[in-house]
């Protein structure tokens, strides 16, 4: 019996539905998703075209693999990985009270804008979750700061990771939509820099109008002794972001250059620091390690099965059923934007982008919209996911250094008004696509 006639003879319809039944029911049993979109894509192969199928998903995952762009995504995780071992960051939180010390939720306040700074260093929001956690959370809960907005601060400020540039989430879509990561990051700033000022606008907004929530002014005297110490905190994660962007921006260097000139600097403030030691270096590259290679996995996954389902046909069928929904582009991505919402409460965020920017990207091209645009939509609507439940990232990585009567339950309750905010930031690209200058 001809087991390939058999699957083919179901049409492209009933295989799609096929196809997405086992990924659920296989994703369902705590298998990986890197395993099971390999698992499906190999069975699909194999019964759809038969042997000789096998080595076109080998040649695919290959070019993505060898991509020389994907050098930069083990190079800003090795630099968040650095951060999280050094006291670059704690030092940056205490030189931010320069700024943010004589104001009302001035502690909040300072906790966004040092997540803006570190989100500029490294694009990995796990590492900045967890040191936010550790240093913003409790002095926060001290001070006698509501414990839902202190929560909701660290877990929202510690996300915008995935929209400031160097964000991986941008370099990933860059690489899935063959689009610029150049223009992607230059597209990206002003809306990233727009939701991190809606969190600071919320957090001044409950610091006046309901008092209760923050506790009051009281600026404590900084010698010049001490300004000095903590503007040297600051000098060096400014020069490193100076760099990294500077760079990029200026056309000096490309991604990947700018991403390897930025553990550099990053090692070099270590060094400087007096932090550096074999064991700090050790652990960075081991976690890097990890990271990366969950990255690779489930994009070798997601790349495989992508490509068996294009083959089938399938990117054609779901292209006409999404565009058969309406005439209007604008309805079309709100369905997109939709379906990376319910997607983003489930699956991680490199699995959504390597199954679904292959399909949308092309109905984006078709309807005459910019794929860039599209990709900094992408990465908010992704911002969102980070903190939404029931699987929301964000709220683990804190839960995993908050103190014990921090329920997920409780972490989760208090991201919902950022999670508000940050579907106004979607609506407006939606609305006005030139805030990314495109």
């Amino acid at each position: 019996m001809d087991f390939s006639f058999n699957l083919q003879a179901l049409g492209i319809g009933w295989g799609t539905l096929l196809m997405f039944a086992m990924l659920v029911a296989l994703l369902l049993t705590g298998m990986p998703l890197a395993f099971v979109t390999l698992l499906v894509a190999l069975v699909f192969a194999l019964g759809w075209f038969g042997p000789m199928s096998i080595p076109l998903i080998t040649s695919r995952v290959y070019s993505f693999v060898t991509n020389f762009v994907f050098v930069s995504v083990p190079m800003f995780v090795l630099m968040a990985a650095i951060l999280d071992r050094s006291g670059i960051a704690r030092d940056l939180f205490d030189a931010m009270k320069l700024f943010a010390g004589r104001i009302r939720g001035g502690v909040a306040v300072q906790t966004v804008f040092v997540s803006v700074v570190l989100a500029a260093m490294s694009g990995i929001i796990g590492g900045e979750i967890v040191l936010l956690g550790l240093i913003a959370l409790p002095q926060m809960l001290r001070l006698g700061y509501d414990r839902s907005l202190a929560i909701g601060v660290v877990c929202a400020g510690g996300s915008l990771g995935t929209m400031i540039p160097p964000s991986i989430v941008l370099i990933i879509y860059g690489l899935t939509a063959n689009v610029s990561i150049g223009d992607l990051f230059t597209a990206a700033f002003l809306p990233g820099f727009m939701l991190a000022m809606f969190y600071v606008i919320y957090i001044l907004a409950r610091a006046y109008l309901t008092p209760h929530v923050v506790p009051d002014v009281d600026p404590i005297p900084i010698s010049k002794t001490e300004r000095g110490r903590l503007l040297k905190g600051l000098a060096l994660p400014v020069l490193v972001v100076f760099i990294v962007l500077g760079s990029i921006y200026g056309g000096i260097a490309s991604v990947t250059e700018a991403s390897a000139v930025g553990v550099g600097g990053v090692l070099l403030s270590t060094i400087l620091r007096g932090e550096f030691s074999y064991g700090l270096l050790r652990d960075a590259a081991m976690q890097t390690l990890a990271t990366v290679g969950m990255i690779v996995w489930i994009g070798i996954g997601a790349t495989a099965i992508v490509g068996v389902y294009n083959l089938m046909g399938g990117v054609n069928f779901v292209s006409e059923l999404i565009t058969g929904i309406s005439d209007s582009p604008t309805v079309i991505v709100l369905v997109m934007m939709l379906i990376l919402f319910v997607l983003g409460a489930f699956l991680d965020w490199v699995g959504i982008a390597l199954l679904t920017m292959p399909i949308f990207v092309p109905i984006i091209k078709s309807l005459g919209m910019d794929p860039v645009w599209f990709g900094v939509l992408f990465c908010m609507n992704m911002q969102i996911s980070f903190l939404s439940p029931p699987f929301g990232p964000a709220a683990f990585y804190l839960k995993s250094v908050a103190p014990p009567d921090i329920t997920l339950g409780v972490i989760f309750k208090a991201l919902v008004p950022f999670i508000m905010l940050q579907i106004l930031a979607v609506g407006l690209l939606l609305a006005f696509p030139w805030i990314t200058g495109r």
